[in-house]
């Protein structure tokens, strides 16, 4: 958050550090995904300009990490796979403000056809936010 927008500089080695923490559990506590999600938040924050064209590869991971938080059978505590997915969910949120709600439509088709819970409510969420 100190480099404000000029995080920019940095953003295409950023996002390689982002998608390889987010796609590999790191423990019960998960406290490297939890960091690396609110590195994201603040990410999304400051470089909103250059949120639209990396919407796709983002998408794709966040949608991928919620669904291995639900579907993962391991040891990580009920709070701590609530806190990952509510994270996720609001780096959705802030990403489809970014990108004028285009974050919304693509997860129409994805609401509708998703039949787990926890993740449709996660989806419900960021259809519902303004």
């Amino acid at each position: 958050s100190r480099l404000g927008i000029l995080i920019v500089r940095h953003l295409k080695r950023l996002e390689r550090v982002i998608l390889g923490y987010l796609e590999v559990s790191d423990g019960p506590e998960e406290e490297a995904r939890l960091a690396i999600l609110e590195t994201l938040q603040c990410t999304i924050e400051h470089a909103w300009p250059r949120m639209p064209c990396r919407l796709a590869v983002l998408l794709k991971a966040l949608l991928r990490l919620l669904w291995d938080v639900h579907s993962e059978r391991g040891p990580t505590p009920e709070p701590v796979r609530a806190a990952l997915l509510h994270r996720a969910t609001q780096c959705l949120i802030l990403l489809d403000r970014c990108c004028q709600g285009r974050v919304k439509v693509l997860l129409a088709g994805v609401h509708s056809s998703c039949e787990e819970n926890r993740v449709r409510e996660c989806l419900r969420k960021v259809q519902e936010s303004t």
